[in-house]
């Protein structure tokens, strides 16, 4: 079941959540909305099921939502074949896991309604399904917070829907607790290959779940692709920003028109002399717990600082002590134009995957 938005536009008040915003979501994919508070991805989702109408423009064609080419723009949330779950699971207090799972088939009118043993079946399958079997007379607040929101999925999924929208799913968990849960629903929708899309502020949730990731920023898309294209590839100095560490120089050479940006995992710190676009740094101190040691530096010729990650084995050969003088080689970079210039502003060599001395 595919989705595709045109054009929404939201406000309110003086907000603007949306501006003209445009997706598309192919049948069977797992997309991800990746983006900061205040982007426009739960909006986004929200129009999708139906829970937020986006604002009548001049344009026929604006706002529309379809479901695999189906207009759905007009049809009220409880009729779009819509399962929705939210950050903090919504589940009922008062109803055992059983009967929240079967909550939703159950309050079907009675001519669509499943017979009793249909509907016992159906969420018993379901709890086999989450791994929750046996624990379905048990209430809410029996279960722990991943397990809760395993309920909450299988509610949604009990009454079969065209898509699956989830919001901020694993917000509400701790670190360890989220990783199991995205192995968990990356294996479910593998299994299950139901059209989803989740929204998230998590940069790594994104990236190892999703297929797709959409990211979003200030009411607008900025980006849309597979999580390796996106990170690798960005388009943008927000997208490049937000997915994670990066080092940001905006002097050298190009200083007047452009921005280089290089990921602390790809910059080789060097005793010995690189070259000549090697960048000389001082090692200002080094972090070596964990698999990676972190190592700030400044840059000699400007006194930026720099981050760079390396691996344990490798700073145990560099045996790095503070106020050491290295050499930085830069194996990815990418470079935009500055504020005030443009892209044709920028040298006409490619910028990315060069080795240092990329406009530095």
């Amino acid at each position: 079941m595919s989705i595709e938005v045109r054009h929404a536009w939201k406000r309110f008040g003086t907000f603007t959540a949306l501006a003209g915003v445009n997706l598309s979501v192919p049948s069977g994919r797992l997309t991800a909305l990746l983006g900061p508070s205040g982007s426009g991805k739960t909006t986004l989702l929200r129009i999708i099921a139906g829970l937020e109408s986006p604002d009548a423009t001049s344009d026929p064609d604006s706002g529309k939502v379809l479901f695999h080419g189906e207009d759905v723009s007009n049809v009220p949330a409880g009729r779009r074949g819509v399962g929705f779950v939210f950050q903090h699971y919504a589940l009922f207090r008062h109803l055992t896991v059983f009967e929240n799972i079967a909550f939703g088939l159950s309050v079907r009118p009675r001519r669509e309604r499943p017979t009793t043993r249909q509907i016992a079946d159906r969420v018993n399958e379901l709890l086999d399904l989450i791994q929750l079997s046996g624990l379905g007379g048990r209430y809410p607040d029996q279960l722990s917070g991943g397990q809760r929101q395993r309920v909450a999925l299988a509610r949604a999924l009990a009454v079969q829907p065209r898509v699956l929208l989830l919001d901020e799913p694993f917000g509400a968990l701790d670190a360890r607790v989220r990783k199991d849960l995205r192995r968990w629903l990356r294996t479910l929708h593998e299994r299950l290959h139901v059209t989803t899309v989740f929204v998230t502020h998590d940069q790594e949730e994104a990236l190892e779940l999703a297929d797709e990731v959409v990211v979003m920023n200030q009411a607008r898309v900025e980006q849309v692709g597979p999580p390796q294209e996106v990170y690798d590839r960005p388009a943008s100095p927000f997208v490049i920003e937000f997915l994670g560490n990066v080092n940001r120089l905006e002097r050298g050479r190009t200083a007047a028109k452009s921005v280089l940006y290089v990921r602390p995992h790809d910059i080789d710190i060097r005793r010995e002399f690189a070259g000549e676009h090697a960048v000389p740094a001082r090692v200002l101190h080094v972090f070596s717990a964990g698999n990676y040691g972190r190592v700030s530096l400044s840059r000699g010729d400007t006194g930026d600082t720099i981050e760079a990650e390396v691996p344990r084995q490798q700073l145990r050969e560099l045996n790095l002590r503070d106020g050491d003088r290295v050499n930085l080689v830069f194996r990815h970079v990418r470079l935009f134009p500055a504020e005030g210039f443009r892209e044709e502003d920028l040298p006409s060599e490619p910028s990315a995957s060069r080795d240092a001395g990329s406009g530095i």
